[in-house]
């Protein structure tokens, strides 16, 4: 079975018809960014508002490490 179909806990990101993941490799984004998609994506379907807050804590780090 292909990594990408296989998802431990939940299913949250099935519901897209590329994952995070994939668009996160390849567009080439570090690390930060990546997560910035995983959490949007994801918050309807997972974390609710605590995933919106991750994803603002991770833009807020961005903010502060790159410029």
């Amino acid at each position: 079975m292909s990594a990408l179909k296989k998802q431990i806990a939940g299913n949250h990101y099935s519901y897209f018809v590329i994952q995070p993941i994939e668009f996160i490799t390849q567009n080439n984004l570090p690390f930060i960014e990546g997560n910035v998609i995983k959490y949007v994506c994801r918050w309807k379907e997972k974390g609710g508002v605590e995933d919106l807050d991750k994803a603002i804590h991770y833009i807020e780090l961005l903010k502060e490490l790159k410029t």
